[in-house]
């Protein structure tokens, strides 16, 4: 066992003797290209059942790295060495089988070009859609959960719900939530310009948290807003009232003239939003 440890330890000193030889500045590169990778692989896959799977699989192969590729040209395990070309091309295949929604998806996403439109460019049409939308649904008391997704990705809770993939308006929410539409139950997701999802299910927020006069909507609103950074739109059915949930605050009663002004501020990013306040003041003052 000894003798195995002091192996092993040699194996790992020799390894690292190896690694400073290197030029630093092509390692710094490399490790930079492959952390970006890494994190737009992490950024894809967040919210989805893929990110539960990726960790794992991450650790298996380090683990299989180290143990397999480095030990056996010092111990004679020639027959694992031989194993572990088999292995990869089976983890590989594994790999596809398991996170086929999430590659299906990545391929469909590198299809659509976007090197005409600002990564902001979205936010506005899909406010101003859910702000009329809002303003409807409350005129004629039709119940609605609207989750505009943000930085924390809703994979997740998309995969509860009936996939749309469509290109978000006014009335097409008003189609969905409609009384007797097959998807007018549970919560509708919107992501970037577009309803990803409806029929989604949304975590509830534990009953003291939330007034007991209020219902399901609404504990599924601020118990989504609890656990991500989306801004959750609720219509109620009963009242026509107009609430919204985010990072873990849920405000009722809105008005709908101030509904605009602030899923912008929330949605748009810092610099964006500071130029358009600084638009605004000018054209006041020019008035």
């Amino acid at each position: 066992m000894n003798e195995m440890l002091t192996t092993i330890w040699r194996v790992l000193a020799t390894y690292w003797n190896r690694v400073m030889t290197y030029n630093l500045l092509v390692v710094a590169v490399e490790l930079l290209l492959i952390g970006a990778v890494v994190w737009w692989v992490l950024r894809f896959l967040r919210g989805t059942r893929g990110m539960r799977l990726v960790k794992g699989v991450a650790l298996l192969l380090v683990v299989v790295y180290v143990v397999i590729r480095l030990l056996p040209e010092h111990l004679g395990w020639d027959r694992i060495e031989f194993l572990y070309g088999k292995f990869l091309l089976f983890a590989f295949v594994a790999g596809v089988v398991a996170f086929q929604p999430e590659v299906r998806r990545a391929l469909m996403q590198i299809g659509q070009t976007r090197l005409f439109s600002a990564p902001h460019a979205h936010v506005e049409p899909t406010v101003d859609a859910v702000v009329e939308s809002a303003s409807y649904l409350s005129r004629n008391k039709i119940g609605a959960i609207i989750a505009i997704e943000r930085s924390v990705g809703l994979g997740g809770l998309m995969e509860t719900g009936t996939p749309v993939d469509a290109r978000i308006t006014a009335s097409l929410i008003n189609t969905i939530f409609y009384p007797g539409s097959p998807l007018h139950d549970m919560g509708m997701i919107v992501r970037e310009g577009r309803i990803a999802a409806t029929g989604c299910q949304f975590p509830l927020a534990e009953s003291e948290d939330v007034d007991p006069s209020l219902g399901s909507r609404h504990r599924a609103a601020l118990g989504l807003a609890q656990e991500s950074d989306a801004a959750i739109l609720v219509v109620s059915e009963e009242t026509g009232r107009v609430s919204l949930a985010c990072e873990g605050q849920l405000s009722i009663g809105l008005e709908l003239k101030d509904l605009r002004e602030i899923l912008l501020t929330l949605l748009l990013p810092r610099n964006v939003l500071r130029k358009r306040q600084k638009d605004i003041r000018r054209k006041a003052s020019a008035e």
